[in-house]
């Protein structure tokens, strides 16, 4: 043969031997299908930028050298509810793990943000009135101790962040440094969001949050975090234990993360009694009830001011709550292993009532006996349900949650808020940069725990964090992946703008863990890669990338290919039913279906046969189907006659186009 001739021969044995293999395993039909979808885009090599290293291994999971600074506080603080204050001496312990030296130590003033000149006024877009500020932290001194020696520090103020430079530097792997700030504030009204006092019919209610100088995080991927704080991203803060005293007016009970280490010089010996009642008790305990609130009975006599003293150990920070007019009812959290809890809830007698907060303790024991059953045992010895203003607010061991919520909306709320102890109090994510490794982690494990609670007795969760119009959640976040402005999920918390905050930092990553859960993955292998997540980096600072990995190791799946579609952009899903027809126009050949993939994403997905005997057949076709192609031809194995075929019977993906995934057989 000439070797024109030669080489046509054998470009018509390779036309001839793919097509053969086309048939055999289904029939590429890419060429004829109109389509956005690229696969190699989607499936590109080379997804995470950086190889693992011995601080965050590959795996996903801390590594060998894996470190993390650690500090200590000791607080006195003092409420003065004439004038409004906090006072507080603060004593630091602060332990440089790092390998580097440290020439400088940076914390955060989040008090700050309320001054008429924080940044936060303008880059949120918030106007505050011009009674809404007060003047931040009034730093009186800061001294650096030296056994018993101590030397005044050189600091420096820059809007909600402090630098405190050091005379001589902090040596690395292990060193010590203690220093000891004496400061006060004006505390917030309603206006403060976070942080207020209100009136009530007894009493004003003060919620006390954000409330001391608070380490930035010294880490090994970006040295100091200082972002400051602007509202939507919230925090990112350093374990350790923290030991604090409040003194307040001897008519308040005062309600603070961790444990009560002296009930009893704050409580009366009744109280004290009920209490211990309550720590073995699944019913709840009225501790002060609504009649006592009023009765100067209800607290010990004798003195003007009493001083409450709190430990927490093992955490990024606490917070507290004061009045005269709580309520105050408790009731015992069973966790595995025998371990034992103590849920408590404080609100004035307006919430009171069991369509009210008369069921708060209950919603909180429940929602915290699931997340420790399903992901990670609870390890403080109480939690509190705070009634208040801020209307939904989380720290370690306390919620504030809104005075006025009833039902549903409150057990919605108490499980989320009591579910951020998960994320971000346990597994010490950075909020302030990946707003979703928070909200959206915690959205996704409370949209089970309202299955579980009570038969169900509030589900399905589709409150405003999760299906915000109260519909299918696959068809809700449409709307939000076709909009053209819509940021991505990993957009800097306090960059997305409100209209998208809920969207893009609760709802989609949220419904993303769901599609991973119930589409991809599977149960049993999600939940068994998500807990070794959570136990791999409790009380630890992972980054995006060892979830990424964590997940990916952990159910043996390479997901690249989600992260790139769900996460880092807004690539919409329209998976389409060309053609269905009987294979060789014979029943007992099976229906032969043509589906195409017709945008960025791609999914596996189920598609359903109708029998015209009334049975149903389902095909799972993995996310490989779309590895190389836009479309397949597919033949399903059927013996009799097929009413008709539809692409996810069950509306559990996020396709644009509903309208084009069902067909009819003639």
């Amino acid at each position: 043969m000439k070797p024109q001739f030669l080489l046509a021969a054998i470009l018509a044995l390779i036309v001839i031997s793919a097509d053969a293999q086309r048939r055999r395993r289904g029939n590429n039909s890419n060429d004829t299908i109109s389509s956005n979808y690229q696969p190699a885009e989607l499936f590109s090599p080379l997804y995470y930028s950086e190889k693992g290293n011995a601080v965050h291994a590959a795996n996903g999971e801390p590594g060998p050298k894996y470190w993390q600074n650690r500090v200590d506080y000791n607080i006195d603080a003092v409420l003065d509810t004439a004038a409004k204050t906090l006072t507080a001496t603060e004593q630091v312990t602060y332990t440089n793990n790092s390998p580097e030296t440290l020439q400088y130590l940076w914390l955060q003033l989040d008090q700050n943000t309320y001054k008429n000149t924080a940044r936060s006024n303008f880059v949120t877009g918030f106007a505050p009135g011009p009674n809404q500020h007060t003047d931040g932290y009034d730093i009186q001194s800061i001294t650096i101790t030296n056994g018993k020696t101590g030397a005044k520090a050189d600091f420096v103020v820059t809007d909600t962040r402090m630098q405190i430079r050091l005379p001589k530097a902090l040596a690395a792997n292990g060193a010590v440094i203690n220093f000891t700030i004496k400061y006060k504030y004006t505390i917030p009204g309603n206006f403060g969001n976070r942080t207020d006092y209100v009136q009530t019919k007894n009493g004003k209610i003060y919620e006390i949050a954000q409330w001391f100088p608070r380490m930035c995080v010294y880490d090994d991927t970006r040295g100091w975090d200082t972002l400051p704080f602007l509202g939507s991203g919230e925090f990112y803060l350093e374990y350790g234990n923290i030991d604090y005293k409040v003194t307040a007016p001897a008519d308040m009970i005062v309600a603070g993360s961790g444990e009560l280490l002296n009930p009893g010089e704050v409580l009366t010996q009744q109280q004290v009694n009920r209490l211990n009642t309550a720590k073995a008790s699944d019913k709840t305990i009225m501790i002060r009830d609504v009649n006592e609130v009023t009765n100067p009975s209800s607290r010990p006599a004798g003195k003007a001011n009493l001083t409450w003293h709190f430990k927490m150990l093992n955490t990024r920070d606490v917070a507290f709550g004061a009045s005269k007019a709580y309520v105050w009812d408790a009731a015992r959290v069973n966790l595995p292993g025998g371990k034992k809890s103590l849920a408590m809830s404080v609100y004035p007698v307006e919430s009171a009532g069991n369509e009210a907060w008369g069921r708060a303790t209950e919603y909180l024991k429940k929602s915290i006996e699931y997340f420790s059953e399903k992901w990670f045992v609870y390890p403080w010895p109480c939690a509190i349900n705070e009634a208040g203003i801020a209307g939904g607010m989380e720290y370690p061991g306390i919620v504030f949650d809104g005075i006025t919520d009833k039902g549903k909306e409150l057990y919605w709320v108490t499980a989320h808020e009591i579910g951020h102890n998960w994320f971000p109090m346990i597994v010490g994510s950075n909020e302030r940069r990946f707003g979703w490794m928070d909200e959206g982690f915690n959205t996704f494990i409370d949209i089970y725990a309202s299955d579980a609670f009570n038969h169900g007795e509030y589900a399905p969760k589709r409150d405003g964090e999760y299906a915000p119009g109260g519909g299918n959640p696959a068809d809700e976040i449409v709307p939000v992946i076709q909009d053209p402005n819509s940021p991505s999920i990993m957009t800097a918390a306090d960059a997305i703008p409100e209209k998208y905050r809920h969207p893009l930092t609760y709802f989609k990553p949220a419904f993303g863990l769901v599609l991973l859960r119930e589409q991809i993955l599977g149960k049993n292998r999600f939940d068994y890669a998500f807990k070794n997540y959570i136990a791999k980096w409790a009380y630890k600072h992972p980054q995006p990338d060892d979830f990424f990995r964590s997940m990916e190791n952990g159910a043996g799946e390479d997901l690249s290919w989600f992260w790139k579609g769900w996460f880092y952009n807004n690539w919409p899903l329209d998976i389409a039913l060309i053609d269905a027809k009987y294979a060789n126009k014979d029943p007992k050949n099976g229906v032969q279906v043509t589906i195409a993939n017709k945008e960025q994403l791609a999914m596996p997905f189920t598609v359903e046969v109708k029998l015209k005997d009334g049975a149903k057949q389902r095909t799972y076709f993995p996310v490989e189907t779309w590895l190389q192609n836009k479309a397949i031809t597919f033949t399903i194995p059927t013996t009799t006659e097929v009413e008709s075929v539809t692409v996810d019977p069950d509306n559990a993906l996020p396709d644009s186009n509903r309208k084009n995934n069902t067909r009819t057989i003639k």
